[in-house]
Parts: structure tokens; sequence; C-alpha cells
């Protein structure tokens, strides 16, 4: 297996070892001792997964507030996606910075995103399928959105969307700017 680190520590892109031969292939999708000594140590507790019928779906920016927050460990199975994990944690020294990472059914690329982070993707094709593993329960009532475009965060969302609008659930259209969010991450060293 491979780790890409990124400019936000904690934040990693896993390119799980996959076995090929004329049969197609297998990979681990998950190891417990092999993720701990990643610095994964949370344990999962709910697996997730969605399908998005239209190219240009964006999802997010999603958290969940304290003490129901989320750390992921995400995956495109079918399609093309571009995730984005955005450090929300007041005090951090990498505040309001976000990572992107192509995820696809094709490079099986994993990307983990710890607790204090929103979260999002945009499909790049049609008929995504991307699942998730989680370290906490979903709550509804801890459950949050921070608008995509929020231009205190700025995510570049590849070019692509090219003045084109993307496809929102009512939730994301109608989420808040940071500013305007009760997000309660404070960053402990």
């Amino acid at each position: 297996m491979k780790v890409i680190e990124t400019k936000i520590p904690g934040v990693i892109i896993i390119e799980p070892d996959c076995f090929g031969d004329n049969r197609g292939w297998f990979m681990e999708t998950f190891s417990e001792p092999k993720y701990r000594a990643l610095g994964i140590t949370n344990p999962f507790v709910q697996d997730n997964h969605s399908m998005s019928a239209k190219k240009g779906t964006l999802r997010g920016l999603h958290f969940q507030n304290n003490p129901m927050s989320q750390g992921k460990l995400v995956r495109c199975t079918n399609g093309i996606v571009i995730d984005v994990a955005v450090d929300i944690r007041k005090g951090s020294p990498t505040y309001l910075q976000w990572v992107s990472v192509e995820l696809s059914s094709e490079n099986k690329r994993q990307f983990y995103i710890p607790r204090g982070f929103a979260h999002g993707f945009l499909t790049l094709t049609d008929n995504v399928e991307f699942q998730y593993k989680v370290d906490n329960l979903y709550s509804k009532e801890h459950e949050r959105t921070i608008r995509y475009d929020d231009p205190s965060i700025g995510v570049d969302w590849g070019g692509l969307l090219n003045g084109i609008e993307p496809i929102l659930s009512e939730k994301d259209k109608n989420g808040p700017l940071l500013a305007d969010c009760d997000c309660n991450f404070i960053y402990e060293e």
C-alpha cells in the first residue's frame, strides 16, 4: 500500500495494493492493523454507500459537530469524483485550507479525512458510486452543511464547473457560509 501525505497533516491519500490476473483483480479495502499503523486509530462503526446519477452532482460540504464528529475513509467504486477535505478547526495552523484528490474506480485511491474537517465531492461522470466508513454514527441533530462556494474557503472544484450550476440537494443549496455556521471544532495538538 502506498501512502501520499497531503499539505494538511492527518489528511492522507491511500493507494491500496491491487493484484490482478486474467480473472480480474483483488485488493484489501481495509485492514485494521495496517490502517492503525498509518495513524487511523478510531474504530469505524458505520459504512455508507451513495449513488449520484448525473455528472456535476455536488455533495457537500458536510460534517457533524462534536460530540458526534466523524472521521471518514472514502473511495469511489464507480465513476470519477473530485473529493475535498476542508480544515474547519478554529486555531489550526491549516484553518480553512483544503485538499482535493481525484478518486475513481480506476485509480482505486482512498482518502482519509479526520474529525474536524468538512467534506464534499463533485461527480465527473454519470452513475457515480461512493462508499465510505465513518468512526461515529450519523446524528441528524449534529449534521451541518457549509456552502460549497463559500468565498472564505475558496475551494477550486478543479475548474470543472466552468460557470455551470452544480446539481445540489435542497440542504446544500441552502447551506450557510462558515461564518454563519455553529461549527464547534477547536484545534488540539
